[in-house]
């Protein structure tokens, strides 16, 4: 009887023993997950990772890139190379307003579109 008992005692012992090692191969690995995740590089890259995949963030850049690309043309066609300082603060100005107004209308339209979807 006292032998059944012990043999009862050492398998569940050694149960145990095998559910600590698993739990500390666990334990291990969520350290290691946790630890590569708080790492500054990977929340910089998360963090960017869904920023671009927000659609609101892409028609951003999307009607900025189109305002900013629009107002360097401008100013190229209208003013072109030349040295007069006048002439070239005017073309700047002119860069500045015409990329300010391309952007807002292309910003409108990509809303109104997301809108429709």
């Amino acid at each position: 009887m006292k032998n059944n008992h012990t043999t009862t005692l050492k398998e569940a012992i050694h149960l145990l023993k095998l559910k600590q090692d698993q739990e500390l191969l666990e334990l291990k690995d969520q350290y290691y997950y946790t630890y590569e995740s708080l790492k500054p590089v990977n929340i910089i890259k998360k963090a960017f990772g869904q920023m671009t995949q927000s659609s609101e963030f892409r028609g951003n850049v999307l009607s900025n890139v189109i305002g900013i690309a629009s107002g360097y043309l401008t100013k190229k066609v209208l003013v072109g190379s030349t040295h007069n300082p006048v002439k070239r603060i005017l073309g700047t100005l002119l860069q500045f307003v015409i990329t300010n107004v391309v952007t807002k209308k292309t910003e409108k339209t990509i809303d109104n579109e997301m809108l429709r979807d």
